[in-house]
């Protein structure tokens, strides 16, 4: 190795620290990116008394095998039931013992892991977070009882049919893909998957680059890193690797299906509906517009479809739109929970409602107030650590630089009515699938 060679080699070892958002409006966020890849990022909010630290896995239910279904739900369960130095209880007992709270998810992009502590107790909740996220057990005993657990987690999903409907939706549109999925995998995935299955599937993508660790609170930004290094040192995140992950890439190649319609025969008290399509992807700079259309669409007490469902006619209590976003995809749709004997009417008004706002568009106050309403729900959702460290995590994983609350503000500011409606053209047009799940046979309801 030259002398230029070993010089290049010993930079790229070093730690690469830097500052990326002064906010009056919140704290200064650092980020430092360690020699194998992995990413520490952190918001310090001198006012706050307590800090939220999370680990986040780019590792979700989409990148599954079809007999892999469920793995990453089922280590999130795992990761929690004992280390080489800590058993579950130390692990709970540890962080319960000050107070303090940690939990984790998983979706179909990602997986967090997180605890909620005093500031003056955040290096033993670093130590013990890192512990179970680097030296994880998966001890045969554990995977059999979490094996249950999973197994009961499953079936009571399938016992909340507001819930469960949702899944149905998004399997109709996204078909074999892995998108269409459930996270928590299924019975037949569950039952027979093993434990070597579950180790290599951590082992091969717990790896550094694909995390990314975020804190907020009443923290100092080198306390943290030091403290991260520290209960990382000698494990299998702490040697050099490659650069830290950039987008997730675009494959399988997402095709959604439209026009699907999905009945599911239920001895329900209320009927379940779910009516939507295509959406658009997270990276989309359209994704401004569509907050303010959601909110003018589905998204308050004071949307078209509240106000014409609900509020007018008394047909629902709970409907509303969303939507999701995805690396390279997205869902719009339209929920509602009504008597089964009125599904019919609450179909026709949603879809009555859709083809409207497609036709006319939205008025200028409407926009006014969708406006309003994104930026308060952004503002007022930064109001506690844990928030602002899913912020974090997020900006890096989902769209590779936070805005700072202002610059957040302003894009929602420079929404124009015409970029609503011309984007209200594009996804209140299109051809919807519908999911359904009540108390109806063949025949009972016209559908379509």
């Amino acid at each position: 190795m030259t002398t230029r060679e070993r010089a290049g080699a010993s930079a790229s070892a070093r730690a690469v620290t830097r500052t990326l958002i002064t906010d009056p409006l919140g704290g200064t966020i650092r980020r430092t990116v360690l020699p194998s890849g992995l990413r520490i990022l952190t918001e310090a909010v001198p006012a706050m008394r307590s800090v939220s630290f999370g680990i986040w896995v780019s590792i979700g239910s989409r990148d599954e095998t079809p007999s892999q279904s469920g793995c990453s739900h089922f280590l999130e369960h795992l990761l929690f039931k004992g280390t080489k130095k800590r058993t579950a209880l130390d692990i709970s007992a540890q962080i319960e013992a000050v107070g303090g709270e940690t939990n984790a998810f998983t979706t179909k992009e990602y997986t967090c892991y997180y605890a909620r502590v005093l500031d003056a107790d955040l290096s033993m909740a670093i130590d013990v977070m890192c512990d179970l996220i680097s030296d994880s057990v998966l001890a045969p005993a554990d995977v059999e009882t979490e094996r249950g657990v999973i197994l009961e987690e499953i079936a009571m999903h399938e016992d909340e049919p507001g819930d469960e409907v949702h899944d149905i939706f998004s399997s109709a549109v996204y078909g074999k893909h892995p998108l269409g999925r459930l996270i928590s995998g299924t019975e037949e995935t569950i039952s027979p998957m093993t434990r070597r299955q579950i180790d290599t599937f951590y082992r091969r993508n717990y790896v550094a680059p694909s995390i990314v660790i975020a804190a907020a609170g009443n923290l100092d930004h080198n306390t943290v890193v030091r403290r991260v290094r520290a209960a990382l040192a000698g494990t299998v995140l702490d040697s050099p690797a490659a650069a830290p992950g950039g987008h997730r890439p675009a494959t399988p190649a997402v095709k959604l299906r439209s026009g699907q319609v999905v009945v599911t025969n239920k001895d329900s008290e209320q009927a379940h509906v779910v009516l939507g399509g295509a959406g658009i992807s997270r990276l989309d700079q359209r994704r401004f517009a569509l907050s303010v259309l959601n909110n003018v669409l589905g998204g308050g007490m004071s949307s078209r479809l509240f106000q014409e469902i609900r509020e007018q006619r008394g047909l629902a209590y709970s409907v509303y739109s969303y939507a999701s976003q995805f690396a390279d995809s997205g869902l719009f749709a339209v929920y509602a929970g009504c008597a089964p004997g009125k599904v019919e009417e609450v179909l026709d008004l949603t879809r009555n409602s859709l083809a409207a706002v497609a036709r006319d568009g939205v008025t200028a106050t409407e926009v006014a107030r969708g406006k309003g309403m994104a930026k308060g729900s952004y503002v007022l959702g930064l109001e506690d650590t844990g928030s602002r460290m899913s912020r974090l995590a997020k900006g890096e994983f989902l769209y590779d630089d936070p805005l700072s609350v202002d610059d957040l503000l302003a894009k929602v500011d420079a929404v124009t009515v015409d970029e609503v409606n011309a984007l209200a053209a594009e996804l209140c047009g299109q051809p919807m699938s519908l999911a359904v799940i009540g108390p109806f046979e063949d025949g009972d309801v016209r559908f379509s």
